[in-house]
């Protein structure tokens, strides 16, 4: 199995937050599933940091250290992705989440997340 972490997921695992559900950290804990971190989440979290809606000790490179330590691969930023969101219904207003629901639709990856307005697309969701 293969999942792709929104960007709060990530942080909340990093902080052990009780935000995460049983189910998803499961699925995060399984050493027999792959994770991953779309680079599109490095970049909502550089813009939040840079206009402080995001604070986190370290920085950008705190944020890298947390997917390197925990063991999630990154992924690219692809071109088909973008195709995808020119075509995919405007439930979602931002951008980050569209991307990252592009990705895991594209890439066929289970989603961990808890924004609800992302289950309106054909993804597949955990939390």
């Amino acid at each position: 199995m293969k999942y792709l972490l929104d960007t709060h997921t990530v942080l909340w695992v990093a902080e052990n937050s009780p935000l995460l559900t049983d189910l998803a950290k499961a699925a995060i804990l399984d050493a027999n599933t792959q994770k991953y971190v779309s680079i599109v989440s490095a970049w909502e979290v550089a813009i939040k940091l840079g206009n402080h809606k995001l604070h986190l000790a370290g920085g950008l490179q705190e944020f890298f250290r947390m997917i390197d330590d925990n063991g999630f691969f990154t992924l690219p930023l692809e071109r088909k992705y973008l195709q995808l969101i020119t075509d995919l219904p405007n439930y979602h207003k931002d951008p980050f989440d569209r991307l990252i629901a592009a990705t895991a639709i594209i890439e066929n990856m289970t989603l961990i997340t808890i924004d609800e307005k992302i289950y309106q697309y054909d993804v597949s969701c955990l939390w």
